[in-house]
């Protein structure tokens, strides 16, 4: 696996990370087997992608607690990344909370249940705009002078909040949805993380199984029944665009999912995307797309696909959207 440096600190990370969240049972994307989950990233570590991201809201603390099991006897070849900042209700609802008081607390809690001493990359999950950028990243800054911390990073925050941040302590990352159907982030905040030398860590690189899969089938509690990109009104709207996808990737020798993380990897030398899984087959078949080298021409074919075919539906319902900083 190629790496890439993490933002201006020197440390190297697998090019390519693995998104967690759905590996605890039940939660976000429908059930999950555990004993496939824990075997993915056993893989994970044979094929070199090191770079693994949870927060402790996923699975309500099962998640960081799953990756335990094989992060402790394997310390030294995880860069393990986690969130604080959602506070659930227990009816599914949930509300960000990030002063200051409950942040030492939160990494308390995520360093118990995964069983380390420090955590590599500490993002603040969302922004409160009940608080000030400067007190949440000065009380993150704090973990780290404690040695609870290595690096910090925030997610989905606007440019504005970065530069307030990065500001107040260096941040190592932002992480934020970026994919062929979620391109927002290529107005300000890309160039915001290339100007302040932050990497940009896309998450659903994959547009939530929606370039690989256009009508999932979806489980009852599965998260995407609330996007309304996933909509019944929405029906076959973005079909062309990944049919068209699909036609360049099989000209490339290549799976759509490749063809499409290939082409974030190669929109700046910053970006490391994360790509989710719980099951092995799919890991591999995403760290492969390390290797693929998109040409000049490839890329342009994409581009003049991508303006062919605007997407439709929102990335997020309007409660979740109100909670991305913008």
């Amino acid at each position: 696996m190629k790496t890439r440096e993490l933002g201006h600190t020197g440390q190297q990370v697998s090019a390519l990370g693995l998104g967690c969240m759905s590996m605890a049972s039940g939660y976000a994307y429908g059930p999950s087997d555990a004993h496939e989950a824990v075997a993915t990233l056993h893989r994970a570590l044979d094929l070199g992608v090191t770079l693994w991201d949870t927060a402790d809201v996923y699975g309500f603390g099962a998640n960081e607690e799953l990756l335990r099991q094989v992060l402790v006897p394997n310390r030294s070849s995880v860069f393990l990344a986690t969130k604080f900042g959602f506070v659930t209700d227990g009816r599914g609802g949930a509300t960000v909370d990030v002063r200051p008081e409950r942040i030492a607390r939160a990494c308390e809690a995520s360093l118990q249940r995964l069983g380390i001493d420090t955590i590599d990359l500490y993002y603040a999950h969302r922004i409160d705009p009940a608080v000030p950028v400067e007190e949440m990243v000065g009380a993150m800054a704090a973990l780290v002078q404690a040695g609870k911390v290595r690096f910090l990073g925030l997610s989905e925050a606007s440019a504005t909040s970065l530069r307030r941040a990065q500001a107040t302590h260096p941040i190592a990352a932002l992480q934020s949805e970026y994919s062929m159907f979620t391109r927002d982030v290529e107005a300000e905040i890309l160039p915001a993380c290339r100007e302040l030398g932050v990497s940009l860590v896309p998450f659903s690189p994959l547009g939530r199984g929606l370039l690989t899969n256009p009508g999932p089938q979806l489980a009852a509690q599965d998260l995407r029944r609330s996007m309304p990109r996933f909509g019944e009104e929405v029906g076959d709207a973005n079909a062309p665009l990944v049919a068209g996808l699909h036609q360049l990737a099989a000209e490339k020798g290549v799976t759509t999912a490749q063809l499409a993380l290939s082409w974030l990897l190669a929109q700046d030398a910053g970006i490391i995307p994360i790509p989710g899984t719980k099951r092995r087959k799919y890991l591999e078949e995403n760290a492969a797309a390390a290797e693929i080298v998109l040409s000049a021409t490839d890329l342009r074919r994409l581009e003049q696909l991508l303006t062919a075919h605007p997407v439709v539906g929102a990335r997020y319902g309007e409660g979740a959207l109100k909670l991305v900083n913008r």
